[in-house]
């Protein structure tokens, strides 16, 4: 029995989860849908921001005989409960969490259509607030098998949580496709930025003797994480059958419009055509390369221009408290690139409104190109700022191909099955999650080993990502409008719509959500946006060390 059917049921035997039971009325305001998606998305962002868990979980047992452990096999050491563990063996469980995104997200993208946003939010809270209760007591348990195999199931809960949102905001906001994908996609972009200081915080208030809190700050973020998830869960409502904003009217067909399609496409059939395969390569080539720099960012700045970051010379050596500034000045890139990587989610979706899906990509792709070929240039002359000032840009773009893809989708295959298709889609982000820091990692050390200085070992691996960038803008030239013989007929459409039990209430479409914004819309984006806010602080203060 899954979470959701185990729940109470209501009186007409239909769950209180049920997507019937999530139906807007009159009185709601479409406007209240980005809080409940931004509520979820985060929560499941602080996956980005987990590595602030690596360094103090490698400190949890006082007194380990290094030498002793040091001798221990990786199997052993997935058992030891008297040893500390290590960065390496750590970093995969960040691996497990994309992995597992973009598979449930593949797996259970279907489903999550015809189950509705509230149904899956809420199963999403309950594996990630509390996979990261049960990782906690792993933690408890010094157990680094058990902490593999729980991150699986946070995964699960990255992978609904993160598509959950993409289908009703494209259908309720039919006239702001970009910005409303954007906003929501921006939270997990931004869920770092709130949620590492958070734990920072946390793991001091719960650390006894010396020892890091590391499994109390785990419990508290899974309590915190679910109760603002589930709240969210909560808080969708899903538009009426053929619901339209007042006043908007569907472009007309034509040649202005002929990327944005009236007609649907199934989801299985979907994966049929070259469309879905071209914008596949979009994500990638776009993800391959910006991952590539968030996961050597903060070394890349210190290896081109190390003492130049805190303005001395260096050649007669560097203090150690020189050493710690520059460490310091490199951390700080780490928080500009979490507040580009979130504003540049809604900048750029919100812009592929005015331009359209496939000219944002033109765009991402050419001043991308321009920007990784300039960076070994700034090193080169020695510029940190204009070298930092690039790399966020490229990190805004990063963010901005995430958010604007969901709407590209909508555009060429409908919107009736489009979280199921960007379900899929995401394996994208999978693969390039694995590429990406691969590429830039194997290059350096090449590169190292052959006996290339720090400053320019990374110049080889920026070209190879400017010419995969050169290769998504050749995917995105190539995605043309979808033959009509993939598209859904009138049976299909109606017997889908019947899955979702629209039948019964596409009638009142045209006077539902029409209600005003009012007190519970104030309160609702103040639960999201103060939290916010303050990440962006934390954010900005951390990136000041740069200047």
């Amino acid at each position: 029995m899954s979470v959701a059917e185990g729940l109470e049921r209501m009186p007409s035997g239909v769950s209180v989860l049920d997507r019937e039971r999530t139906v807007a009325k009159a009185s709601f305001n479409r406007w209240l849908v980005p809080p409940a998606a931004l509520a979820i998305h985060l929560c499941i962002g602080m996956a980005y921001g987990f590595s602030v868990f690596w360094l103090p979980m490698t400190r949890l047992i006082p007194g380990a005989d290094a030498a002793a452990c040091a001798k221990l096999g990786f199997l052993e050491l997935l058992v030891s409960t008297s040893c500390n563990w290590t960065v390496p063996t750590l970093a995969p469980i960040f691996e497990i969490f994309i992995a597992m995104l973009g598979i449930s997200a593949a797996i259970w993208g279907g489903w999550l259509e015809h189950a509705g946003p509230r149904k899956a939010g809420f199963i999403s809270a309950v594996c990630w607030g509390g996979g990261l209760v049960l990782m906690g007591l792993a933690v408890t348990l010094h157990q680094l098998w058990l902490l593999y195999v729980i991150a699986f199931f946070c995964g699960i809960g990255q992978g609904l949580g993160y598509i959950t949102p993409v289908s009703t905001l494209i259908k309720w906001f039919p006239d702001r496709r970009g910005m409303a994908t954007g906003l929501a996609i921006m939270g997990y972009g931004g869920g770092a930025m709130i949620g590492a200081p958070l734990a920072v915080w946390l793991m001091g208030e719960f650390a006894s003797g010396g020892v890091p809190g590391v499994a109390g700050a785990m419990i508290a973020l899974g309590v915190i994480y679910f109760v603002f998830m589930a709240s969210g869960a909560f808080g969708f409502r899903v538009s009426p059958s053929g619901w339209t904003p007042t006043g908007w009217t569907p472009p007309a067909s034509g040649n202005a419009n002929a990327m944005i399609t009236r007609q649907h496409v199934h989801l299985d059939e979907a994966a049929k055509t070259p469309q879905f395969w071209l914008i596949w390569g979009v994500l990638f080539c776009n993800v391959t390369a910006g991952i590539a720099v968030i996961s050597m960012a903060s070394p890349m700045l210190q290896d081109v221009f190390g003492p130049k970051l805190i303005g001395v010379d260096g050649s007669g050596g560097l203090t150690p408290t020189q050493m710690a500034a520059v460490a310091a000045a490199a951390a700080g890139l780490v928080g500009l690139i979490s507040l580009f990587n979130a504003l540049g989610r809604i900048f750029w979706a919100s812009f592929s409104d005015k331009v359209g899906r496939k000219n944002l990509y033109y765009i991402l792709f050419v001043l991308g190109i321009t920007l990784y070929c300039l960076l070994p240039t700034w090193g080169k002359l020695g510029l940190p700022l204009a070298f930092v000032a690039s790399i966020c840009i490229i990190l805004s773009m990063y963010g901005g191909g995430f958010a604007t893809v969901p709407a590209y989708l909508a555009d060429i295959f409908g919107t009736q099955m489009v979280g199921a298709i960007h379900g899929r889609l995401i394996t994208a982000w999978s693969a390039a999650g694995i590429v990406g820091p691969a590429v830039i990692a194997s290059f350096r050390q090449f590169q190292l080993d052959h006996g290339v200085s720090k400053a320019h070992v990374y110049d080889i691996t920026l070209y190879v990502m400017a010419g995969l960038l050169l290769c998504g803008l050749i995917c995105n030239a190539l995605v043309r409008p979808v033959n009509q013989k993939h598209w859904m007929t009138d049976e299909e459409l109606a017997r889908e719509r019947a899955l979702l039990h629209e039948a019964k209430t596409s009638d009142n479409a045209q006077t539902a959500a029409r209600g005003p914004f009012g007190v519970v819309g104030v309160l609702a984006w103040l639960v999201v946006g103060v939290p916010f806010l303050i990440g962006l602080y934390f954010a900005i203060a951390k990136a000041m060390a740069l200047f």
